[in-house]
């Protein structure tokens, strides 16, 4: 039995992944009767971001939950095809939920942005004075993008909330592609790597300037 898409080439030179050290694990898949044996292949980010010092004084952050489609829940990596086709690599996986693995980046890239004084993950005892959260929109391969080759798209929706009111203070979509300068799983991986990355660090700058203004102003 093969994989729905070859293991070495992506579609008929196929296969998919973020612009940090991208760490493959390998484990061994049952054989199923009858069955070429395949193992299932493991991915996950680790940030290579310089951290700052946390600032002195400061906004503390806490960071919620990012929502994903049910699509991208599986943990498989995903690709799009074309107009139409959708599919995922069955045999290529994320160690944990994309959800998951963006809000871990989101937290790390934060802290180390030296912007807040504390960046905390939301839970019972968390109090901050903004809260993060958002929802995951696109996380995959793209092919035949007009002509343009293998790319991959990371899309993410954030707001910020201020604790106190409970108000939605700050909200943006933030969108990019990465090309994917191979053909392997592999470099899929290394290009969804590298492109979060980017919206990750456009998305605490952001984050950055609102509390930044914001302070300015509440001491006006």
């Amino acid at each position: 039995m093969g994989e729905v898409r070859s293991m070495t080439m992506i579609r008929t030179s196929h296969i998919a992944g973020m612009s940090i050290a991208v760490l493959p694990i390998l484990a061994a898949l049952a054989v199923t009767s009858g069955c070429t044996p395949h193992r299932v292949q493991y991915y996950q980010l680790s940030a290579n971001v310089k951290a700052a010092a946390p600032a002195e004084t400061g906004p503390v952050l806490v960071v919620g939950r990012i929502a994903t489609p049910q699509a991208l829940q599986d943990g498989r990596i995903r690709y799009h095809a074309g107009s139409n086709e959708v599919g995922a690599y069955e045999y290529h996986r994320w160690t944990d939920p994309p959800g998951m693995l963006v809000r871990e980046s989101l937290i790390h890239v934060l802290r180390a942005s030296g912007k807040f004084k504390s960046v905390q993950e939301a839970g019972s005892t968390a109090e901050g004075d903004y809260s993060v959260r958002g929802k995951l929109l696109e996380f995959s391969e793209l092919d035949g993008n007009g002509g343009n080759g293998i790319i991959t798209r990371v899309s993410l929706d954030l707001e910020l909330r201020e604790v106190k009111s409970g108000h939605q203070v700050w909200n943006q979509v933030l969108m990019r592609d990465d090309p994917v300068q191979a053909k392997t799983v592999a470099d899929v991986v290394q290009s969804l790597d590298r492109n979060l990355q980017v919206v990750l660090g456009d998305a605490v700058s952001a984050i950055g300037s609102y509390v930044t203004t914001h302070a300015l102003r509440a001491s006006n």
